[in-house]
């Protein structure tokens, strides 16, 4: 089996827009604190990759030249909400080939108060394949997130006729695990009853709780040969035993829920889990893709967790928590922690390396050797990542 070790990991609490510091600053920051969690200087890094979508070509550039500038390859990476994790993936191909022996990943936003939009009103949007999946089962019109999610939702809820309360129980768990997170953007706790009562944003159901907000963040990811790894004294024994990528197929199109990526995450994750030799059952910790609570649960199924429509009592037996089969989104998710697009996949890389070393504080995941990251984007694209000791 080819495996590529977590050399170094580093992240910056996320926040707010509005109280930023540039994203420059911000992803200087992460990366140095990558560089000094793997006890590498910069000369080391033979190729670095990194993610955001908003802002312009060559941001990559401008943030590393904050930690260093000596001329090696950087490759602007923008995959939607996935990029960070592609990001991963191509560092992680780049050592596996032989290219370098030792790349980073890293990723930033700053993102703008309200619902994601379009700065390209000019031209034709990737977005419209989306359009008549959303047409044939009646999608409200809204922002393009918030309808395709709180489309899937709504679907859900009618295929197996559950009730809405579903989501908030998702959210009132993502909440409690953030409490025991520095790194989160909310702390506070949330009764399901709260989100339910909460501000209606989309479809009569889905409220402001049970959809991410938008953030401003850092994170970085140092990944290495094993070679690498002895000649250097990285004492990280974390690696990633296998990765997979899919985009959308004609399946992506059947309906709402396949639109959103259940279709390719379940192509992604079963390559995992037939490269990895495992199935669902091994995994101790998972980071999935929380961007709405419709999306968490919809997810559960495409990994393999829980069996089609049987989510309802996943959740009813805490399954997806402290005590249960899994702890799912120990860092508060997207929903809590935040999700600045660019830095959202290597937050979920970090956070589950810090589980498997033991370092993860008051939200440690107990005797942690397996771990699964599940990063999406709409467009299309989806990064499923297996991690072990």
């Amino acid at each position: 089996m080819n495996t590529v070790r977590v050399a170094g990991v580093g992240m910056i609490p996320f926040c707010k827009p509005g109280q930023q510091r540039p994203y420059r600053v911000m992803a200087a920051e992460a990366i140095k604190l990558a560089l000094a969690d793997a006890g590498l200087h910069t000369k080391a890094i033979g190729q670095a990759y990194g993610a955001y979508i908003y802002g312009d070509s060559t941001s990559a550039q401008h943030a590393f030249y904050d930690v260093c500038q000596n001329g090696i390859p950087i490759i602007n990476v923008n995959n939607n909400c996935s990029s960070g994790s592609t990001a991963l993936f191509l560092a992680r191909q780049a050592v596996l080939s032989g290219q370098v022996e030792c790349a980073l990943a890293f990723g930033f936003e700053e993102m703008q108060p309200g619902a994601l939009g379009s700065h390209w009103q000019d031209r034709e949007s990737p977005f419209e394949r989306l359009d008549p999946v959303l047409q044939q089962f009646n999608a409200p019109q809204g922002p393009i997130a918030l309808r395709a999610f709180g489309a899937a939702g709504r679907h859900y809820m009618d295929k197996y006729h559950v009730g809405a309360d579903i989501f908030a129980k998702v959210a009132e768990k993502s909440r409690r695990h953030a409490i025991n997170n520095p790194y989160s953007m909310f702390s506070t706790p949330l009764t399901y009853q709260q989100v339910l009562n909460d501000k209606v944003i989309y479809d009569n159901y889905l409220t402001r709780l049970m959809a991410c907000p938008p953030t401003c963040g850092a994170s970085a990811v140092i990944v290495c040969s094993e070679a690498f790894a002895r000649q250097h004294g990285i004492s990280s024994q974390v690696k990633i035993l296998a990765q997979a990528m899919a985009t959308d197929t004609e399946l992506s199109w059947q309906d709402p829920i396949n639109a959103v990526g259940k279709a390719m995450t379940q192509q992604a994750v079963e390559q995992v889990y037939c490269d990895a030799g495992i199935g669902p059952r091994d995994i101790d910790v998972i980071e999935l893709h929380d961007c709405f609570t419709p999306n968490e649960v919809i997810t559960y199924e495409a990994l393999g967790l829980c069996p089609e429509g049987e989510a309802v009592q996943f959740i009813a037996d805490g399954d997806n928590t402290y005590g249960g089969r899994y702890v799912i989104g120990p860092s508060g998710g997207l929903m809590s922690k935040g999700h600045p697009i660019g830095a959202t996949g290597l937050a979920q890389c970090t956070e589950l390396t810090w589980h498997l070393r033991g370092q993860a504080g008051h939200r440690q995941v107990d005797n942690a050797k397996l771990a699964l990251q599940h990063n999406v984007g709409l467009g299309g694209a989806v990064v499923v990542t297996l991690y072990g000791v």
